[in-house]
């Protein structure tokens, strides 16, 4: 990978899963987040993409309206014309993690994790694998 964009941010409507011709899984979802304070606050909207056997999982139950995430991934920036043809630009990442972190705003559920990276450990392993003997 060559660059690698971190953020979290709110689900802007739930996820949608669909499939190439070549009948790979894409599972596609919004996610806003804000940057900057007071008047200066901005949403930024990113599209977040995860792609074959990770996206036909569960995931797409849980990405619902309003959840709060973290995701990880490549981020790429595209340009395209709209019908009254001035330009538009839309930031995109190809995901290799998205956590739910929180609750979704709307509902009172528990929190929940999913971890959509099959290469990376558990976080609970981590902290096994240090003892309780820690000098400060």
């Amino acid at each position: 990978m060559s660059n690698v964009f971190s953020f979290t941010g709110t689900v802007g409507r739930d996820a949608e899963l669909r499939y190439t011709p070549s009948g790979m899984a894409v599972l596609s979802v919004s996610v806003a987040n804000n940057i900057g304070f007071g008047d200066k606050q901005q949403t930024l909207w990113i599209r977040v993409a995860l792609f074959g056997k990770r996206a036909e999982g569960n995931l797409k139950d849980y990405l619902k309206k309003g959840q709060q995430v973290f995701v990880s991934g490549e981020l790429s920036q595209n340009e395209y014309k709209v019908n009254d043809g001035s330009m538009k630009t839309s930031l995109e990442l190809n995901a290799n993690i998205i956590d739910l972190i929180g609750k979704r705003s709307d509902t009172g559920q528990a929190q929940q994790t999913y971890q959509a990276s099959a290469t990376t450990q558990s976080h609970d392993n981590f902290a096994d694998s240090y003892n309780d003997d820690i000098p400060f």
